[in-house]
This record gives structure tokens, sequence and C-alpha cells, in this order.
């Protein structure tokens, strides 16, 4: 995987310079989809999908990086450049380690691939490009436009509304990084089939890790508003990653645990979908 993702960085910056065009939303556009195409060979090769998945963590990083030293970048405000991008860089290494945590290896492909191979047969791979390597790209592109216009436009200075925007993002980074080991460490206890964790931000949400990943792209939104208000329009990434999670993610994960665990139902009817908020206990 590592020498999947170096290749994929490598031949990404060969094909960018020989493209010679010099706005770098396109630049980095291009970039994006061939080092893209460069992974689903290797998912083809590997037979698995899930050499795709640490991509939605990895390609932030790369963006901000090249981003940060474009030409332009001297127009904006070098503190909230900074700030920008540590915040990226942390969750995108911190998201990626998780992965890495959790992974066994080449023969370990994520569930759902499995189903949708089962579901679409030969038509698979094309499948695959389309739905599980180019349309996530195209998501976390939009989702980084906030960062491409903090890093290589001109913007006002540091103010409040940088400090809420780091306050935001920063909180979902730590609800993430702590729910993702809180279930951690259920797992690690050997918990019985059908077993449900309901300990800590899981007592409050089904799926505070979920949470947390909307909250952060909302979060870099933010700095693109603090930066101008004319730059609004960057939300076009954060509400598509909210759909994603809302209309697929989410009602999968769902249907997947309510046949899977028999309590899930009535876990369900007392805990919050996605926001960890605690609910009401119901009169008897």
């Amino acid at each position: 995987m590592l020498a999947t993702y170096v290749v994929a960085v490598v031949v990404a910056v060969l094909v960018d310079d020989l493209v010679g065009v010099d706005d770098v939303l396109a630049r980095a556009l291009v970039g994006d989809l061939v080092a893209t195409g460069v992974v689903f060979l290797a998912s083809v090769l590997a037979n698995n999908s899930s050499m795709y998945d640490p991509y939605w963590s990895v390609a932030p990083i790369a963006l901000a990086a090249f981003w940060a030293r474009a030409p332009a970048g001297g127009a904006a405000d070098p503190a909230r450049v900074v700030l920008v991008v540590t915040l990226v860089c942390v969750w995108g290494g911190r998201l990626t380690l998780n992965f890495l945590r959790r992974w066994r290896g080449l023969g370990d492909e994520d569930f759902r691939y499995r189903d949708l191979r089962a579901r679409s047969g030969r038509a698979y791979w094309l499948v695959s490009l389309t739905g599980i390597h180019l349309f996530p790209t195209a998501l976390v592109f939009a989702g980084m436009l906030p960062v491409w216009a903090v890093l290589t436009g001109p913007g006002g200075a540091l103010g409040p509304l940088d400090v809420v925007a780091a306050v935001v993002t920063a909180s979902a980074i730590a609800v993430e990084a702590v729910a993702d080991a809180q279930l951690r460490r259920f797992l690690r206890g050997g918990p019985p089939a059908g077993a449900i964790c309901a300990t800590g931000l899981w007592r409050l949400s089904r799926h505070p890790n979920y949470f947390g990943e909307v909250l952060f792209w909302w979060g870099l939104w933010l700095f693109a508003l603090a930066a101008s208000p004319a730059l609004a329009w960057t939300a076009v990434g954060a509400l598509a990653i909210t759909a994603l999670f809302l209309g697929v993610s989410l009602p999968m994960m769902e249907r997947r645990s309510r046949s899977r665990r028999p309590a899930y139902a009535d876990h369900a009817a007392r805990t919050a979908l996605l926001v960890p908020w605690p609910r009401p206990r119901r009169r008897l």
C-alpha cells in the first residue's frame, strides 16, 4: 500500500508538470485524478478495493501542501495558512493511522465492497472505478475547496471567526479520535456476538465518529468564510459530504447493525443517530 501511494504521488507530479496548466486548482484536480487512477490499478492488481480507503485522508494532506506552496499563496494570511495546513495534516495523519491499525493486509477488504462485488458481478471493477474511487475523490476535492481558497487567495487578517473555525475543526478531530479509541477499547475486550458499543460518546450517538468527520469539513469551510464572505459558496463540498453520510453511509451502517445485532432497534430508539446528545428517557 505504501508503494502504491508513493507511485501515485510521483506519477501525479510528473503528469502535472507535463500538462503545463497555470491554474493551481485545475492542476490539483489533474493530479488528484491521476493519483486516483494509479490507486485504482493497484486495487485491480491486488483484487482489493480497500487499497483506496486511505486516499480519503491522504489526498487532503497532499492538496494542502501543494496549494500552500503555490505562488499565489503569498497573498494569503500566513497565520491562517499555518493553522489550516496544520489541522488538515493532524486530521489526515490520525485518520490514516486509524485505518492502518485495523487493516489486516491485502486479504482484508471492506464489507461494503464485498457486498457490491457480489451484486455487480462482472461489472464490479467499473462500479469500483466510478463509485469507490472516482466519486469519493470528487467529494474530497470539493470538500477541500475552502482550503484552496484560503491558501491561494487573498483574505482578511486572522479574526474571531478564525477562532471559531479552529475550535470547530479541532473539536471535530478530537471527537473522531476519542470515538475511534473508545470503539477499539470495546473491541479489544472481546465482546460477545451482537454486542453494542454504548459507552462514552457511543452512549450519546450511534455514529460519533461520523459526526466528527462531517463536522471537520464544516470547520474548514468556516476558515474560508473567515477569509472572505465571498467564499461562502465553497460550502458545496461540506454539503456534498454531509449528504453522502446522511444518505448513504449512515443508512448502510444502520441496516448492517440491525441485521447483526438483535438489540440494536432498542438501542437506536434511545440513542441519537449522529450528533452526540442525550435523549430523554421514555416514561414507562
